[in-house]
């Protein structure tokens, strides 16, 4: 093969990919054979979409229409070959692809490396570092390309230490698709080696379509079985399975394929939580195998970040991250889907319009689902999966009307039953250990678990031990805002409107609330005046044990919570004033009723202002608030 080069240039990697690389050899060290599962990796990923052009393109297959990936070694020189026959790529593309990392969000992923090695390394195999893993084992790599249709005189050769900087150069180049030349560091001569090569594919790409070869030295050999000399020939021998791992029947399917076949899909180091494997037939034919990852990619919360399944038409490869089989709040779901019910030309375009992928979608959905309710009975595996990936799955109420109740019944909460920041607890169990005649579900929504378990609002709550949600995520407000209702009780955020615990409180009880509002209506009156336009509305409360007054907002009032988040964001809203409650048989309740004057304006405006702090809140002027607390404590 005539390698003449011309038009040469040594270009500097992207500053992440100098990062990466250093992190990278120096934490995957003991991990360091993952580097063969990668580059087969991308070479069936090559494959695939040579496949795929090719099906609007035969030509592009240049007689060479036998997919196959290569392997070879050279003990000797010390390198390791892998090759393919597949798309290729055009001097544009190698510099894109070998010498930036195109993702979003790399230098958040940088951020998050710490130093930890093993986190570390796991954190890059989410990252999906591929290729550039060749570097833990090698000193150097070359790597010759030519895309598939293009010119033979438009080959490229790329080069590089791994130090900072790659050369790039044309040449000649009969072979469409890529090759990669490692040439090992002397403590990775052991990779130069057939049997440890062998043992390497099929312990990690033992599942991949595409058939992986390497080649079998044998000579003849005469009458008394002795090899002739000079006979030997080559042949190459299939090494891999070479079946789709989903085709393949469940039964045959050792749980360590499953692992391996996941952590080529998801480009992951670690293993999945769960997975469930169906085949449908009938109305709608299609095999889906479907992940639950044990750890979070690092762009989860980019709602435009890569998601979705690897979509194949009857085992032809289409798109990696078709996100329209799963809707958004199962954007964490890894796998593959292969179906006869589209056309082998579709697009992502054609996918919105296609009214055989709502149906798909929603039995992925389905499926997804029950699989987490499966998991959900291990509970150290579920706590996993929920501390991952729990905030994300409580976008679904909001958007999957359908399964509101499925997806409400795998939510977590931390409650005052535990009194705990994990939200372990399900609303199954919140229901389970309700008292006779409690009718609602009973929560509260702040800025952080402190704030939720110390608030003045719980105390009636924790007098009659009655059981309150703790919300505490970011989310949690405008999830409680579409989630009305679970097995039929309703939700009441304990820190809007009126109180009402039911049939918990006697008949005496609420007759002797009454009889102490109408004796505390001078007070409410006068309390009403002296803050003027900064309330609503002020009233006696029954909600409160320890504390002297709590604030209240009006039942479909927008909560604290959600109005920074709305104003952080910068959304002008229209001022809520609030209803201060105050609790008769509080001491300084009692001080306020025998105040007279300013003293009584004063002491009213500390206690509005402590409730606003208790609850969270900003006061508009502080300074105003410590003048008067100063006044009354040097009184």
């Amino acid at each position: 093969m005539t390698t003449a080069t011309q038009h040469e240039e040594t270009l500097g990697f992207q500053t992440e990919v100098k990062q990466l690389l250093h992190l990278m050899i120096h934490s995957l060290y003991s991990n360091r054979e993952i580097f063969l599962r990668e580059l087969i990796s991308n070479a069936a990923d090559a494959c695939d979409k040579l496949r795929y052009a090719a099906l609007d393109n035969d030509a592009l297959y240049e007689g060479d229409s036998e997919l196959r990936i290569e392997i070879e070694h050279d003990a000797e020189a010390g390198t390791v070959t892998v090759r393919d026959n597949g798309i290729g790529m055009s001097r544009d593309e190698v510099i894109s692809n070998l010498g930036t990392i195109a993702r979003s969000g790399t230098a958040e992923f940088l951020k998050q490396l710490s130093g930890e090695q093993q986190k570390d390394a796991r954190l890059i195999g989410q990252f999906g570092v591929g290729f550039y893993s060749g570097f833990i084992v090698a000193d150097e790599v070359s790597v010759r390309t030519r895309k598939a249709g293009s010119d033979h005189a438009e080959g490229v050769e790329w080069r590089s230490k791994g130090e900072g900087e790659f050369t790039v150069a044309d040449i000649e180049r009969e072979a469409h698709g890529t090759e990669i030349v490692l040439h090992l560091k002397a403590d990775a001569q052991e990779f130069a080696d057939d049997f440890r090569l062998q043992s390497l594919v099929r312990k990690y790409s033992d599942h991949i379509e595409v058939p992986v070869r390497m080649p079998k030295v044998e000579a003849a050999r005469d009458e008394e079985g002795n090899e002739i000399e000079g006979s030997e020939t080559v042949t190459w021998e299939t090494v891999n399975e070479a079946t789709a791992l989903w085709v393949r029947p469940k039964s045959e399917i050792s749980d360590d394929e499953y692992q391996a076949f996941y952590k080529h899909v998801a480009h992951d180091f670690s293993d999945p939580l769960t997975w469930s494997h169906n085949k449908v037939e009938g109305k709608l034919e299609y095999t889906s195998l479907l992940y639950v990852p044990g750890r979070a990619p690092f762009d989860l919360y980019e709602r435009d970040g890569a998601r979705g399944v690897k979509l194949y038409v009857q085992r032809v490869f289409i798109m990696d991250d078709a996100e329209q089989f799963l809707p958004l709040y199962l954007r964490f779901i890894k796998g593959v889907l292969d179906t006869r019910d589209l056309s082998l030309n579709v697009s992502r375009e054609l996918l919105q319009q296609d009214p055989q992928v709502e149906k798909i979608k929603s039995a992925l959905t389905k499926r997804a689902l029950d699989m987490l309710k499966k998991l959900a009975k291990d509970k150290e595996g579920y706590q996993t999966f929920w501390n991952t990936f729990g905030s994300v799955l409580k976008e679904g109420p909001a958007e999957d009307f359908a399964n509101r109740e499925k997806i409400a019944g795998l939510l977590r909460f931390s409650t005052t039953h535990t009194d705990s920041a994990t939200q372990d607890q399900s609303l199954a169990d919140y229901i389970e250990r309700m008292q006779e005649g409690q009718q609602k579900i009973y929560y509260i929504v702040a800025d952080g678990f402190n704030a939720a378990k110390s608030s003045p609002h719980l105390e009636i709550f924790r007098k009659k031990g009655i059981e309150v949600l703790l919300l505490h995520d970011r989310i949690d407000e405008w999830l409680m805002s579409h989630l009305t209702e679970f097995d039929g009780k309703s939700f009441v955020d304990v820190a809007k409107g009126e109180l009402d615990l039911g049939e918990i409180e006697g008949e005496e009880e609420k007759k002797a609330q009454e009889e102490t509002a109408k004796a505390k209506q001078d007070l409410v009156k006068r309390v009403k005046e002296a803050l003027g336009e900064t309330v609503q509305e002020v009233k006696v409360t029954h909600r409160l044990t320890d504390s002297p007054a709590c604030v209240v907002l009006p039942e479909h009032e927008m909560g604290f919570q959600m109005r920074r988040i709305m104003e952080a964001a910068g959304q002008p809203l229209p001022e809520v004033k609030p209803i201060l409650e105050l609790n008769p048989e509080h001491a300084l309740v009692a001080r306020l009723e025998g105040a007279e004057g300013e003293g009584f304006a004063d002491l009213a405006h500390i206690l509005l202002d402590q409730a606003i702090i208790a609850e969270g809140g900003h006061l508009d002027d502080p300074a105003a608030y410590v003048k008067r607390l100063n006044a009354m404590l040097s009184a």
